[in-house]
């Protein structure tokens, strides 16, 4: 009876994970909606900022903007890495760390790499080797684009004083709820967009090419960054859901498997039971 007691007790543990995990499920299906809505209305928009940032970038000298464009020698790289705070989200944040990781171990293994963690969970994988320069978990708080936009300045800060030359941006871009693809983004200096008719684009600007420069190109670097973190906030959410569903699955199998076993268990407990009284009543009858 032992036995059975253990299995009862592990099928109570099964059952109270698998409410928890569907519970779960549940709400980072509800939360992905919200974000799914918010980075599928805004992708257009900055994709189109951003080509035209390119294009423009190639037409400028430093004096009048294309100071974000200059191309200097990489010494040192900062890698801004976008996590979630919290797990239970399956392989979504390990893969931004070894995309991390490979980064710093081979395409920047000469040089001085920094990182900017967006994220608990980067926070804490890079914080331990002495790299990481600033946690800005807490924009996960509320996340706006103007507590987004500060972080962009400060990038934009650092690139302009020297301090890094080369700023890097690691993040999960959404797919859909079961598919995020890991990317890695350049987001200083900016890249000129490559093909001639795209370069030779004939702009006609107004009031002054200067002065809507000055903000349209901090604004394309602020939203591409907004980007990338709303990319991966609707990825954590897709990335949580479909771990909990897959959760919930296995727990529902374990609970079956384990009840199936009782099942057999008391039978067989049973049995033993009636053989010990048939026993019996025979021995008293000789």
């Amino acid at each position: 009876m032992a036995n059975l007691k253990e299995i009862r007790n592990r099928i109570a543990s099964v059952s109270s994970t698998m409410q928890i995990t569907s519970a779960m499920k549940m709400v980072s299906a509800a939360k992905l909606k919200k974000a799914q809505d918010a980075i599928t209305a805004m992708r257009p928009y900055a994709d189109k900022l951003t080509e035209l940032l390119q294009s423009l970038s190639a037409t400028l000298d430093a004096d009048s903007g294309g100071k974000f464009s200059i191309q200097r020698e990489v010494k040192t790289v900062l890698i801004v890495a976008i996590t979630s705070n919290r797990g239970l989200c399956g392989a979504f944040n390990s893969n931004i760390i070894k995309q991390t990781q490979n980064l710093i171990g081979t395409t920047y293994a000469n040089k001085k790499v920094a990182v900017l963690a967006i994220g608990k969970k980067a926070n804490d994988a890079f914080d331990k080797q002495g790299i990481v320069i600033a946690n800005e978990s807490k924009v996960f708080d509320d996340l706006t684009f103007d507590n987004v936009a500060g972080i962009a300045e400060r990038l934009m800060d650092k690139f302009m004083d020297g301090e890094f030359d080369k700023v890097e941006i690691v993040y999960n871009k959404f797919k859909n709820a079961a598919t995020q693809e890991v990317i890695t983004e350049q987001f200083l200096p900016i890249v000129p967009v490559s093909g001639e008719a795209d370069n030779n684009l004939d702009y006609i600007f107004a009031p002054s090419k200067q002065e809507i420069v000055e903000q349209l190109i901090p604004k394309s670097l602020k939203t591409q960054l907004y980007k990338g973190i709303r990319d991966s906030f609707a990825s954590e959410h897709g990335a949580r859901m479909t771990a909990m569903h897959k959760a919930t699955d296995n727990a529902t199998e374990l609970r079956d498997q384990l009840k199936l076993t009782y099942n057999k268990a008391r039978q067989a407990a049973i049995t033993n039971e009636i053989l010990e009284i048939v026993g019996g009543a025979e021995a008293l009858n000789n």
